[in-house]
């Protein structure tokens, strides 16, 4: 049976549709859960922390005052389903924030922050690109010294090799291109942050790049709906299906898709159930019981 395509695509998910299809069915359109790693939580609990840090006067963007936006970002995500289902004992989430001071503090090595002009942090921009909705978050929209836009992302794991440096930086190409259809001006630079390195690569965007990545995003969108259209979405073996969460089901790993699918709608059956005994528990406690 034909699948529903997603109603928006983003940087992340576009790169996750060219790693594996297969991957992106399970994530995008059977939106199957993943469990937090101490990594991907590891980098929300940074960016909370430098998005805190930006916040601030320039003069006050001290290595002290990172580390105190550290501590309070902390406070937050420790009660959030995000950090407690990573179920780390006290050593691990001892080394869980180290690591996360550490990279704090690498952060300090790329740039001066007191010199930054940041006119946004966490960015929210969409727009229609190749036929499609593409939204993206940007870490941070800055003008340089001569008062152009720059686009930065922080990235806490480790800066790819050379052969995949330019995979890495269509990422930010598509916040330039975001910026351009939100703002009317493509920015003079976008920089990816390697903080557990610490390394910048940085490019500028042009006409020739912008272009490019639209017709990325068109080939794309084209290829996710005929996947759609034929439910054909196939396995692509890499190094990358030593991390993911949805191995048990992929078929090249001996899994069924099917009941990944099945898995899915379970799980969202029984989050609706659960919405709307909540919803009757709040109008009416009778009803409810």
């Amino acid at each position: 049976m034909p699948l529903e395509p997603p109603r928006t695509l983003s940087p992340s998910k576009v790169a996750a549709f060219t790693d594996c299809a297969l991957a992106f069915r399970f994530a995008t359109i059977d939106r199957l859960p993943e469990p937090p790693s101490p990594w991907t939580t590891k980098g929300t609990l940074v960016h909370a922390a430098l998005e805190r840090l930006f916040l601030l006067e320039p003069a006050e963007r001290t290595i002290a005052a990172a580390l105190t936006c550290l501590d309070a970002a902390f406070t937050v995500l420790r009660d959030d389903p995000e950090f407690l289902d990573l179920h780390l004992a006290s050593h691990d989430e001892a080394a869980f924030l180290d690591d996360a001071e550490q990279l704090v503090r690498k952060y300090f090595l790329l740039e001066d922050p007191t010199t930054i002009r940041p006119i946004g942090v966490e960015v929210m921009l969409d727009a229609e690109v190749g036929g499609v909705r593409v939204r993206g978050i940007i870490d941070r929209l800055e003008l340089d010294e001569n008062g152009e836009l720059v686009v930065v992302d922080y990235k806490t794991g480790r800066a790819p090799s050379e052969k995949y440096e330019n995979g890495r930086l269509d990422g930010v190409q598509f916040y330039s291109l975001l910026c351009e259809r939100n703002f009317g001006r493509r920015p003079a630079r976008v920089k990816l942050l390697y903080l557990a390195d610490p390394l910048e690569i940085s490019t500028t965007p042009s006409e020739q790049s912008s272009r490019a990545i639209e017709r990325k995003v068109g080939a794309i969108w084209s290829a996710v709906e005929r996947a759609c259209a034929r439910d054909d979405f196939r396995p692509k073996p890499s190094k990358l299906c030593e991390y993911c969460a949805f191995r048990v089901y992929c078929p090249a790993f001996g899994g069924d898709i099917a009941e990944g699918a099945r898995v899915a709608e379970s799980i969202r059956s029984a989050a609706t159930l659960e919405h709307l005994v909540d919803a009757a528990d709040r109008t009416s406690p009778a009803l409810a019981d």
